[in-house]
Parts: C-alpha cells; structure tokens; sequence
C-alpha cells in the first residue's frame, strides 16, 4: 500500500504561486472498504490494471474532493460538480487518465486543470512531483488549502491560465490536461521533454477523443484512444477555438454506430462506454468490425440479423447488475430557442430485467444543464423490458429555457442485452425566443 503522509507544518499562499504542498494520502478513514470496492467495480472490472494506479485510487479519500453535499455519491463511479461549471472526473477516467501516462516515482508531472485536486493527489501518491494549474481563482485557492490540509507536499498549485502551461518548472516527463482544448497548445509542446508524454482530450467542444503524445526529435507521435467528455479549456485556447457548437442544431454523432476509426470495437462519438458491444451485421463480413465472443456476450445469443440501419448496430450486455451498463454522448442546445427535443430509436432486448432494488430496467433519457453546468428537468424514454424485437421508440422533451448543454444517455439498469441503433434528434424551436 501507498505510505502515509508526512505532515508538514501549514504553507503560507502566495498570490499566483499556491504553495508547494504535502505527499501521500492521508490515514485509513471509515470509509477505506468504499474505495476499495470503488476500485474493484469501477477500475479493475473496466480494465485498469496497474496496481500502483489501482493503489492510489484506494487511498486517495475521493470524498474530500467534493461537494459536502454529495459525499454519499463520492465513491460512485460518475462525474460530480464542484462549481463554477466545473466537475470532478468519474474514477475510471482518473485511474485510465494515469494508467495510459505511465507515471513513475520522482517523474516531473504538469497537471492542466487542477478543479478539485483529486486528480492532483492521485499523482502525487504514486510518488510525481506534481505542478498543477487552474483558470477559475476560487478552485485553485481551495484546492491548493486542501492538499495542504491532506498533506501532499510534492504538489504545487498555481492560478493561471493552462494554455500557457508553467515554464519555470519545465521541462516535464509528463502533461495531464484535464479540460479539452480544440487543439494541443504550443506551449505545452515547448515544455514537454523529449521522450516525455502528453495526455489531453481533443476536438470539438462535445466531441473528443484521447491523444496521447510522445515527443522525439522535437515533434509529437500522436496515438488516438477513446471518446470522452470533458469541460472546454477556457482562457486563450477557447479564444483560439474555431468550431464553435452550435445550440440551435444539436446532432446526435454517430448516430447508427458505423464508425469505429481505430478498430477498437467500440463506436465513436459516444463516450463512457461500459458493458457495449460494436456489433457488425450478417452483411458486414468485410467491415473489419470486431465480433463480439460468446464469452463477451456472457451466455446471451448473439440476437443476429439485419441491423436496421447501415451494417452495424451497438449491443449494451449487461452481465453483471453490479457495473454500468450505457453509452453517453453530449451535445449543445440553447434552450432559449429550442422548446423541445425529440429522440427517437430503434432498439431491441432479450430477458431485460429489472434491478434487485426496482425501477426501469432499460431506457434512453435526456438530461440537461445550464451554463454553470446545474442539472435541470429532463426526460426518460422506456422503460424497455423483457424481450422484443426491433422496434422504434422515442419522446419528445421539453427543454429548460436555462439549458445549454444535454446528455443523451441508454442504459440498461439491471441485466439483459438491448442492442441500439438508428438514433434521432430533432430539434422544435420556441414560438417565442426567450431572452
């Protein structure tokens, strides 16, 4: 296990530079045993397997890190606000974010985003000199107050902008960007050492894909994971952004699951994936998809047959009641122009089953949130229960004239196979513009 800390008399804040704060996690709390199975069913079951990452993610009190208000949901495997529109990342995308850097003790580590600290603490634990930056004054006041608090001392915090990165402390082994730029900021480039690597979340404000970066000879070797989800980096990287969203037409990406770039299997354009399955079509024997195993499948038929549209359609396997089971994608909407939204699907189950604690076993819903990122009344569309063919489904949803983002979301809740395809959004604009 990771040692514990060494506490470190209280640093005094400076205005701009936050203090170089202490090491390791704090001493076993009562809420140790909710790590631990926060690990077990959020990191090791998803995949992650470096046991110093895993280490970390059991030590590093994720509670302290949130809202007071929602330390019941600390150990979920979900994102959470912290204010001012921003949000702790889930534990699977902190301990993959880690994992895929390969962080070593001693390593010299440039964090951009700072937000709560968690992400902070988790790096500092496995023994990094950490610097970390935050745009917004207020988080990175506080996060610098409660690393110190938890005793980290190979942290420091400064307020400022990301984009710039931290030159006084370059060169750095590794860069972890926590917020998506349009494209990797210079600056960034400049101070990442050569043969040192760059994690960071690209694209389009609600769509991108993982990047990771190796520097040699000068020049960035670029290697494409996974879709996600992360808040905009503000500052000049936003002023520099050239695809802006655009709220009165949001689109479902990838809407009939087609595209796969990198051959993984799983579809892009939706991000958090958990128990999916990219499933290629009786037609699609040239397509290079990847065909789902009966071991993946957990014992469920493979339901073949045509996909109704295109050649391919994704499959949410929910064999373990226990883990996630969905698919996410976000997406713009101005909801002083947009009165209603109206998805609809296709969609077919076998043995959906609700969960032991009730409630809906399978279904798609909409969620929406302002401009500081605050959920707001959304909608559900289902349940889908027990076993059926394809079908077409689908609900018009009022939107919240405070909305400016939406999450649409399918998920299966208990246990079952519902394969998804032929995605729709149709956006209904407001008799009456509200200002």
């Amino acid at each position: 296990m990771i040692a514990p800390p060494r506490l470190r008399p209280v640093l005094t804040l400076a205005a701009c530079l936050l203090g170089v704060l202490p090491s390791a996690a704090p001493a076993a709390d009562d809420r140790a045993a909710e790590r631990a199975a926060m690990v077990e069913r959020a990191l090791v079951t998803e995949g992650v397997t470096d046991e110093r990452v895993l280490d970390a993610l059991r030590t590093v009190p994720r509670h302290e890190f949130v809202r007071s208000k929602d330390h019941r949901r600390a150990y979920a495997d979900a994102a959470l606000p912290i204010g001012h529109g921003q949000t702790i990342s889930p534990p699977f995308i902190v301990g993959y974010m880690t994992e895929t850097l390969d962080v070593k003790p001693g390593m010299k580590v440039l964090e951009i985003g700072t937000g709560s600290g968690y992400q902070a603490a988790v790096l500092a634990a496995m023994g990094a000199d950490v610097s970390s930056i935050e745009i917004v004054k207020p988080l990175g006041r506080d996060a610098a107050r409660r690393l110190e608090r938890l005793g980290y001392d190979n942290v420091r915090v400064k307020v400022g902008d990301g984009y710039l990165g931290w030159p006084e402390h370059a060169p750095f082994d590794r860069i972890i960007v926590t917020c998506s730029p349009e494209s990797v900021p210079r600056p960034l480039v400049q101070q990442l050492a050569e043969g040192g690597k760059l994690l960071v979340p690209l694209g389009e404000r609600f769509q991108q894909t993982f990047h990771l970066f190796t520097k040699r000879n000068g020049e960035l070797a670029d290697e494409q994971l996974v879709p996600t989800f992360f808040v905009p980096m503000t500052g000049e990287s936003e002023e520099r952004r050239e695809i802006q969203p655009d709220g009165l037409r949001p689109r479902v990406a990838n809407a009939s699951f087609e595209l796969d770039e990198n051959g993984d299997g799983r579809a892009d354009g939706w991000h958090y994936q958990r128990q999916t399955l990219l499933m290629p079509d009786a037609r699609d024997g040239e397509s290079g998809a990847r065909v789902a195993s009966e071991s993946e499948l957990g014992g469920l038929s493979a339901n073949s047959g045509e996909a109704p549209h295109g050649a391919r359609y994704l499959r949410i396997a929910a064999k373990d009641p226990d883990r996630l089971a969905q698919i996410l994608q976000g997406l713009p909407v101005d909801g002083r122009r947009v009165a209603a939204v109206g998805l609809a699907m296709r969609v077919r189950g076998e043995a959906l089953t609700p969960p032991a604690g009730g409630g809906p076993p399978a279904g798609a819903a909409i969620y929406f949130y302002d401009s500081v990122r605050r959920e707001l009344p959304g909608g559900f569309i289902g349940p889908f229960a027990g076993t059926f063919d394809w079908d077409e489904r689908g609900r018009r949803i009022p939107v919240p004239p405070d909305a400016r983002e939406m999450i649409v979301r399918v998920a299966v809740k208990g246990s079952g196979t519902l394969d998804v395809d032929a995605l729709s959004l149709i956006a209904y604009p407001r008799a009456v513009p509200v200002r």
